[in-house]
Order: C-alpha cells, then sequence, then structure tokens
C-alpha cells in the first residue's frame, strides 16, 4: 500500500492569510485581549489550539459591549475570518475603532471574497438581478449579498437552478440583467452547468469566474488523486464547505472516501484490514498542515500492520466455503478477484446473475468487495471457481420469505414471459407472478412489461417456489395515492391534468388517477356546441377547482379564468372614442354585427353605417369584411357595444370642408 498526500491540501492562501496574522499578534504578546469574530476557521482542532492560546471567540452583537470595554491597560483586538461578514458587521466594527480608541479590528476578509463584494456593490441596481452560485446559509453568501441592495437568487447546485427556471422564477424578474457569480468554494462542476443554464435563458447576462484559483487547483488535483486510488482520505471540518465539496467530488470517482476532521477517527474507521494498495490524501482550505501529517503518520503505521496481516491471511481453500475477495479484474464474461489465497478468485456471469442483458462492466470495477462461494479448486491452473449467485440465493431466499410473513414491498425486473405469468428476478432468486396478478389487463401482452423494473409482493411460499402480486402493490399505492389526493384537495387549487373523455355536456379530466369534469358552460366564455369545440381527448390542460364531494368522490372543474374575460380583455385595450378595425360576422334588418376581438362583438346600428341613409346594410356591408369604425358606447351593465363607421366619415369630411370650400371660392 503507497500512501501520497496531494500538492494543494491544507491551508489556501486567504486562510493562511489570517492565520498567520492571528499568529503573529499572539507571538507578540502585547497585552492586547485578542477575539475571532465567530470561528476563524472551519476546523475544531485549530481553533482549539486557539482557545488554548486565550484567543475568545465573539459575535458581532457581543462587539459594542467589548469595544466599550478596552482601555489603554486593557485594549482589544478582533480579527475577521478569511469568509468575510456583511456590510452593515464591517461598518459597525469601523464605527466603534473611531469611537474608542483602543479597541481594534483585523479585516482578515480574503481578498477573492473581497473581489466579489466588490462586484455586488458596483453591480448592485434595481436594472440587475443577482445571482450566486453556493449555499445560502454559509458565512461567505450571507456576506457577498449585503453588499447587492436588490433582487438576489442563490442556488446550491445547477439542478436547483435549473428547477427555477422550468417553474418561472424567472419571469417576474422580466428584462433585468442577470449578474452571475459563485462561492469562492463552489463545485467546479456545478458551476460550469450553472454557466451553461444562465447561457440559454439570457442574451445580457454579465458573468464573472470568482471561484479561487487555489480551489479550482484543489478539486482538480483530488480528482486525479481519487481516480488512481482505492481508497480517499478527505480531512476538514465537518461544518467547512470546501471540505464538503471535495468530498463529494473524491467520492464520486473513489467510493471508497472517507471524510475525517481528527487523525484519531481514523482508528474507528478499521482500515487496517481493508485491501487498500494505493492511498489518496486531500484536506480542506482550513486544515492545518500539523493535522495532515499526523494522518499520514498514522496511514503509514496502518499499512506495515496490514502487510503483515495480509502475510498471514493465505489459506487453504476448501469447497464450499464463503469468501470474500476484492476485484482486480472485470469483463463481460467473468471477475476476477483477489481472495488471499495462492489462486485467482473467478466468477463466470451465469454464476452472478441469471439475467443475460446484465453487463458485468456496468455493475463492477476494481477494488470492489464481493462475497462467494468456492467451488472447484485448482492448484495447477491456479484458479478457484466461485459463486456468487449461491450465496445471494441463500441471504435472498430468506429476504423473500420474510417478506412474505411481513408483508414487505421487494422489488425485481420482470425476465421471462411463460405459461400462466412472468418470471420476476428479485435478487438471485426467481419469482412467479401469475398473469392475474401482474396489474396488465385480461388477455393483454405480457411482452409490455418484460425487462420493466416492478414493485411486487409476496403472496404465497410452496417450498422452494415464491409467488408474487405486482397488482397488489400497484393497488395499495393507487389507494395511498388517492388518500393523499382526497386530504389535500381544497376549492381554488389548480392541477394539470389529462383530457380522458368527453360527453355532450363536459369533459373528464384526469388529475393523477382521479378525475374531475369541467361542465361545457366552463370551457369557454362564449356558447358553445359541444366540449370538442375547446379541448381535445388527450390534451393536457390547467384546471381549478370549483367544488368537490369527497364522499361521493366527485369533483367539478374550471377552465375559463377572469384572465381569459374577451370582455376584460376588451375594456383593458378599448375606451369610448377609440377606433377598431372591425369584422362583419351578422346582419340584421336594424344593423351589422361586428366582431372586434375574438369572443367581443359589437353592433353598427342602420344609422351609424352610412352618411345616407339606406334601406338594408348589405346594400354598403358584405360578411366578413374588415371595416374601422368607432366606439360610441359601452354598457358595462349588459356587456354591450356600440359601434360607428358614419362617425369616422363625418369626421373625414368635416376636416376636409375647409379646403373644399376654398377651391369654389377661388373657381
Amino acid at each position: 500500500m503507497s500512501v501520497e498526500i496531494a500538492k494543494e491540501a491544507g491551508f489556501c492562501f486567504g486562510v493562511k492569510r489570517a492565520t498567520d496574522r492571528l499568529e503573529e499578534a499572539i507571538a507578540k504578546n502585547s497585552g492586547e485581549r485578542l477575539y475571532t469574530l465567530g470561528p476563524l476557521i472551519h476546523n475544531d482542532v485549530y481553533n482549539d489550539w486557539l482557545c488554548e492560546q486565550g484567543v475568545g471567540i465573539t459575535s458581532i452583537s457581543d462587539v459594542p459591549t467589548l469595544a466599550a470595554s478596552a482601555s489603554e491597560n486593557a485594549p482589544v483586538r478582533v480579527f475577521v475570518r478569511a469568509h468575510g461578514i456583511p456590510r452593515e458587521d464591517e461598518r459597525l466594527l469601523s464605527e466603534l475603532s473611531e469611537k474608542h480608541p483602543h479597541f481594534f479590528y483585523e479585516d482578515c476578509t480574503c481578498p477573492f471574497v473581497k473581489k466579489i463584494h466588490k462586484i455586488a456593490s458596483e453591480h448592485s441596481s434595481p436594472e440587475n438581478l443577482f445571482i450566486l452560485s453556493g449555499y445560502d446559509s454559509h458565512p461567505e453568501v450571507i456576506g457577498i449579498l449585503s453588499y447587492f441592495d436588490y433582487d438576489t437568487l442563490t442556488f446550491e447546485t445547477a439542478d436547483a437552478f435549473e428547477k427555477a427556471v422550468e417553474l418561472g422564477i424567472f419571469e417576474k424578474f422580466g428584462e433585468k440583467t442577470p449578474i452571475l457569480t459563485a462561492q469562492t468554494t463552489q463545485n467546479l462542476s456545478e458551476w460550469k452547468k450553472s454557466q451553461e443554464i444562465l447561457k440559454k435563458l439570457y442574451t445580457n447576462r454579465l458573468i464573472f469566474d470568482t471561484i479561487c484559483s487555489v480551489t479550482e487547483k484543489r478539486q482538480t488535483e483530488a480528482a486525479a488523486l481519487s481516480a488512481k486510488s482505492d481508497l480517499m482520505i478527505v480531512i476538514g471540518g465537518k461544518d467547512s464547505s470546501n471540505t464538503a465539496k471535495l468530498f463529494g467530488i473524491c467520492k464520486k470517482i473513489c467510493p471508497q472516501t472517507v471524510w475525517i476532521e481528527r487523525p484519531d477517527e481514523l482508528e474507528e474507521l478499521d482500515l487496517i484490514t481493508s485491501a487498500h494498495t494505493k492511498v489518496g490524501i486531500t484536506a480542506g482550505a482550513s486544515t492545518p498542515s500539523g493535522v495532515i501529517q499526523e494522518v499520514y503518520k498514522t496511514m503509514s503505521e496502518m499499512k506495515e500492520n496490514f502487510e503483515e496481516l495480509l502475510n498471514s491471511s493465505f489459506k487453504t481453500l476448501n469447497t464450499g466455503e464463503i469468501v470474500t475477495g476484492t476485484v482486480t479484474a472485470v469483463t463481460d464474461a467473468e471477475l476476477q478477484l483477489d481472495i488471499g489465497a495462492p489462486v485467482t478468485g473467478i466468477i463466470k456471469a451465469e454464476q452472478i446473475t441469471d439475467d443475460p442483458s446484465v453487463k458485468l462492466t456496468d455493475l463492477y470495477k476494481k477494488g470492489d468487495q464481493i462475497e462467494a462461494r468456492v467451488g472447484r479448486v485448482s492448484d495447477i491452473e491456479g484458479i478457484a471457481e466461485l459463486s456468487k449467485k449461491a450465496v445471494d440465493s441463500a441471504k435472498n431466499w430468506q429476504k423473500i420469505a420474510d417478506a412474505c410473513e411481513n408483508g414487505d414491498v421487494l422489488t425485481g425486473k420482470v425476465v421471462e414471459i411463460i405459461k400462466g405469468g412472468v418470471q420476476v428476478l428479485v435478487g438471485a432468486n426467481k419469482i412467479f407472478v401469475p398473469a392475474s396478478q401482474t396489474g396488465v389487463p385480461k388477455d393483454g401482452d405480457l411482452n409490455a412489461i418484460k425487462g420493466n423494473e416492478v414493485s411486487l409482493k409476496i403472496i404465497e411460499i410452496k417450498g422452494n417456489r415464491a409467488v408474487g402480486s405486482i397488482r397488489a402493490v400497484l393497488r395499495e399505492e393507487r389507494r395511498a395515492k388517492e388518500a393523499a389526493f382526497w386530504a389535500e384537495i381544497e376549492e381554488g387549487k389548480t392541477y394539470t391534468g389529462v383530457v380522458k373523455s368527453m360527453t355532450s355536456y363536459g369533459a373528464f379530466v384526469d388529475l393523477g388517477g382521479i378525475d374531475g369534469m369541467v361542465h361545457k358552460t366552463e370551457l369557454s366564455w362564449r356558447p358553445i356546441k359541444s366540449p370538442a369545440d375547446v379541448v381535445s381527448v388527450g390534451q393536457e390542460i390547467t384546471v381549478f377547482v370549483k367544488s368537490f364531494d369527497a364522499e361521493k368522490k366527485r369533483i367539478s372543474l374550471g377552465y375559463k379564468t377572469d384572465d381569459s374575460n374577451p370582455w376584460y380583455l376588451f375594456t383593458a385595450k378599448y375606451a369610448v372614442g377609440d377606433v377598431a378595425a372591425v369584422k362583419i360576422v351578422n346582419m340584421m334588418p336594424f344593423g351589422a354585427f361586428a366582431e372586434i376581438m375574438d369572443g367581443v362583438d359589437g353592433l353598427i346600428h342602420i344609422s351609424q353605417i352610412a352618411q345616407q341613409k339606406i334601406g338594408k346594410p348589405a346594400d354598403v356591408l358584405e360578411l366578413g369584411q374588415v371595416v374601422d369604425a368607432k366606439i360610441i358606447a359601452i354598457d358595462e351593465e349588459n356587456q354591450k357595444i356600440s359601434l360607428s363607421i358614419r362617425a369616422l366619415l363625418d369626421e373625414a369630411q368635416a376636416e376636409a370642408m375647409p379646403e373644399d370650400v376654398a377651391e369654389e371660392a377661388a373657381e
């Protein structure tokens, strides 16, 4: 086993700058009372050492009292941590230092964080939207946001960012210019994804790459070290944001990753007995080098102990014995394992699973631990044939028996269609599910569920044969879903559903297993002959609950809203005196009806069609003709509109009259 420490592990520039300034003050021993505004760094080991040196921890609420107590014989000096503090806290410290001559404060805010403060302050404007990629509860983020006085958004992950876009959160910010920054210790992958989301959403965005360069190097190096290690140790405080991100990066690449804060935690993890050939060590930005070296020393001692145990572990294998081995090679045909014996363990694919579609390379990798039963052993060939399926089958059968007794729900994959039903592979055992218990309609095609992952209950065990029911689980899920639905439904609540069927009087909408009905009078503000005039089967629509009867399981839904009321839309756009282009849609002896906008008609009385008297509207107008008309009256109570073509003709004639009179006079 080899042990390697990442070069960028431990104190970053900002943290070292803060600790150096405080340690320099401790070394001077000038009689000052020293305090940190909150813990200086996210590391209990280092903070405990500061406490031993007489350094106290204070809060911003206690600082005024502390400043007032400062005297010539007992001056006070407060150190601001590298994460920085809110703008109002910094102003308070400045005011107190001016007011009290023996009170001092040292601003140890990391320059990288100060840079983000400046970006937020310089772009603080009602025309901008400040977006920060990071943890909204982190002290660094709280401080940064205090420098922007208007709308801000914080997203811990790119997925949260994407979800906000889908929910339409950005729509309320209109045309504001988005300013995107990141917490200095943000995960590089999340930061890059967040940038791509914003680029698709806005063309006028401003993006500032504010991740600390040391953080970027540390994360990149940790990823590379994880890729070549079978055990990663991440050192740092459990409330350290950058350490948490390091752990996430390492864990994703190397599953055998542990997070410790103190060297003595290694003993509790029992790593001595694990067959690790390459161990990597990295540490967060608040981890002192002394702690890192102590961990390295502990692992080196474990290495020596492990080698002793390894040399004594080789033994003779017996057929039927259960062994645990470490995967050393993977192909889709077999696995090779180090089983602590002079022979190599071999597990063929058929001794792992009955599912021929499974690829071993998708399930296993080097370093995985596998328990298997010993079959044939050949010292000449140097191999031992093993069976994982035999071990799994024994363990899994007990699980199935327990599930039958307790009514537990199991999951498996439908792997085979047989006479009378299907076979579901649960672990290493096949469960028979009769066709009537599959959830597939009678005489339906069972091939429709082949290959699907399903949940089932064991309803009977006959000898070594188990019978399951998928339908029982579906029925319980449906009942639970219905119960939850009726428990949460309320008048006015909005749902998105799918039109399931239609009758002459309305449309039935599937709200997710529960049906509601929209009466045709609720589909449109205009009279309609059939629901099909507005919606179609299979269409997804948004509806709201008008009323419901939980006992009778009936729901009355609404579809049309005030926002879509044609009359409201008309009155919002037009007023008496406005001119509109209208379409002639009907003619009567007393006048013509004209469509002003979809769903809103007005009457042009026969006396308002032309300047001269006409016998009927058809003498001047045609159906479908579009003409300009003036709105001369709006009856709000009865929702009626009076239009006039003649009024526009009279106005045009009046404007032209002075010029005509001048021409006649000239003749």
